[in-house]
């Protein structure tokens, strides 16, 4: 910009005062002299300025005596309404836009582009503040076509061979990502992303990777609040980058934390947590700054955890229906074998009954001292009964049940025609059968 600093006041004769200057313009460019000299006051901006004091200064400058004065006071009255500009821009926006109105007219009318261009950004960033969009952006705009200007040859006092390519890169950059910032709060977000663009060419253009940074990182922001996760996560980890190269370590905790904090909203708990621990020990390096985003980061955590708290106690009771569902399955099946097998068994019981209940052709009368007539199940069951084993043995050995196995011990009972097992077991040693 061209107005940096104070140039040396003209200070006119008494002589020289009827033609040129009157006495209060003599008395106004003593005020601001003096104001240069002043110590600080009741209210000091940020910058360490006296912004009550010099409003005071300020405050005879009419119209009439503005059109009256001379270079010198003009540099001096604009550098007063820029600070005025700067000062009140934090505090009080309705004053930091009426002073820099009056460093614009004075701007325009000397032809200072840079100063105008300065000027009109932060005006374009009150109306921002004041979410007066339409006005910001006619104003960033403004500063924009300055910049243009400066990158076409203009040039000023302070700046006869006009500007260097990287000053006037840094303030496309600086512009780009306003007027982006404003077409997303707008609801914009294609072309807030075209504007973004254009600042990360400038950014890789230069090797500015600490911006580069600070800008993948709203835009993956920026995504995440659209929901659009696809998007977000690229962004997000071209921060991440950036912010290793530059070697930043506030930088790479931001990014982690915004990677954190998508992996959360996406279900991916681990890998938020780890994140989010990695960006906690860069934020614990720097616990005087950025402690905002340090608590939003433990806040992140608090909530990864609760979430992995919840699946867990969600996958547990998952596994423990799974195993009550694969018991009662199991069961089930076992039911259904069980039954199926006695479903043939029954059948070959039956079988076997209807075949002793069928007349035999040889024979007319049962004897009672003929051998019976045994099926191979029969046999197998007679063995078992000769060796002692019971009915449940029984049924576990040849994979029967235990009623069927009673069936078939009444059974042979019959057949021998004997009252008890003992008796069976002698008559059909007797008989040579067991």
């Amino acid at each position: 910009m061209e107005i940096i600093g104070f140039s040396p006041f003209f200070l006119p004769s008494a002589a020289f005062f009827p033609n040129f200057v009157s006495m209060r313009h003599l008395a106004v460019t003593l005020a601001l002299l003096a104001w240069a000299l002043l110590p600080a006051g009741a209210y000091v901006d940020h910058r360490g300025h006296n912004v009550d004091s010099l409003e005071r200064v300020v405050a005879p400058w009419t119209p009439e005596a503005i059109d009256n004065a001379t270079e010198e006071e003009l540099i001096g009255l604009n550098r007063a309404y820029r600070d005025l500009m700067l000062g009140y821009e934090v505090i009080n926006g309705e004053k930091a836009v009426f002073y820099a109105r009056k460093a614009i007219a004075i701007s325009r009318r000397k032809g200072w582009t840079e100063a105008t261009g300065d000027a009109a950004r932060h005006l374009g960033q009150c109306f921002y503040a004041q979410e007066q969009y339409d006005s910001a952006m006619v104003w960033f705009r403004e500063s924009l076509a300055c910049v243009e200007k400066m990158a076409g040859g203009a040039t000023s006092p302070s700046h006869p061979e006009g500007y260097a390519e990287v000053d006037i890169d840094d303030s496309r950059s600086s512009l780009y990502g306003a007027i982006g910032n404003l077409y997303n709060v707008m609801g914009d977000i294609p072309t807030a992303m075209d504007y973004y663009g254009k600042a990360g060419e400038i950014f890789d253009k230069h090797g500015w990777n600490e911006s580069n940074s600070v800008l993948y990182y709203n835009i993956g922001e920026t995504w995440a609040d659209e929901k659009d996760y696809a998007q977000a996560l690229p962004a997000y980890e071209k921060s991440l980058s950036y912010a290793r190269i530059a070697g930043d370590s506030l930088l790479v905790a931001n990014a982690l934390k915004g990677l954190g904090g998508l992996y959360m909203d996406t279900g991916k708990t681990w890998k938020a947590l780890r994140c989010l621990q990695e960006a906690d020990k860069y934020y614990s390096l720097h616990d005087d700054q950025e402690f905002r985003f340090r608590m939003e980061n433990l806040d992140f955590m608090s909530k990864v955890l609760q979430a992995q708290k919840k699946s867990m106690a969600w996958w547990l009771a998952i596994l423990v229906a799974l195993i009550v569902l694969s018991v009662g399955m199991m069961l089930v099946v076992k039911r259904l074998r069980r039954l199926r097998r006695e479903q043939a068994e029954a059948a070959v019981v039956m079988d076997e009954a209807l075949e002793e209940l069928r007349p035999d052709s040889a024979e007319t009368a049962f004897e009672k001292d003929s051998v019976p007539k045994l099926s191979d199940r029969d046999r197998q069951i007679l063995a078992l009964i000769a060796a002692g084993k019971t009915n449940p043995q029984i049924a576990e050995a040849i994979f029967l049940s235990p009623e069927t196995i009673k069936w078939y011990r009444k059974k042979l009972l019959a057949k021998f025609d004997v009252p008890t097992s003992a008796a069976l077991v002698s008559k059909a040693k007797d008989m040579g059968l067991v």
